[in-house]
């Protein structure tokens, strides 16, 4: 079953329950599906890739805004982005450890002969298409870097 489908199941439930928070953030979901749908230069139908990174994304401005409403104090602002994004991480794959990742990126350092910085680049590119989904750009970049000096 594609990612829509599940949204749009999730939201029957969301709205039959009266979840408004969950409903929220799968009506965000849907919008964001439905723009890239619409975009210029895209097929009638968005590929399961392109779902799940439509899906991180809304995660990432969930957690980012959480974020910068704790580190000001708001939790009462933090609270409703950490409950939507509680329930979009729900249509993501399983998210890699840490140790996981690094083995990925060594293995990838190796395989390309990557010798230093100027290969982070090569180096970033296979790491993020293997890993498409399971784990966040920031956390493959800072161990691309680590290792590869």
């Amino acid at each position: 079953m594609s990612l829509q489908k599940q949204v749009m199941d999730k939201m029957k439930e969301a709205m039959k329950a009266k979840d408004t928070v969950a409903l929220q953030a799968l009506r965000a979901v849907k919008s964001a599906f439905l723009l890239a749908k619409t975009e210029t230069g895209v097929q009638a139908e968005i590929t399961e890739e392109q779902e799940i990174k439509i899906i991180q994304k809304q995660v990432k401005q969930r957690r980012d805004s959480a974020a910068i409403f704790i580190e000001q104090g708001r939790q009462d602002l933090a609270d409703p982005e950490l409950a939507e994004l509680a329930v979009l991480e729900q249509f993501l794959p399983e998210a890699l450890s840490e140790k996981e990742i690094e083995s990925v990126v060594i293995t990838t350092i190796t395989k390309v002969g990557a010798s230093g910085m100027k290969d982070m680049g090569k180096v970033m590119g296979i790491v993020s298409a293997e890993l498409a989904g399971k784990a966040d750009g920031k956390t493959i970049s800072t161990l691309v870097k680590k290792n590869l000096m």
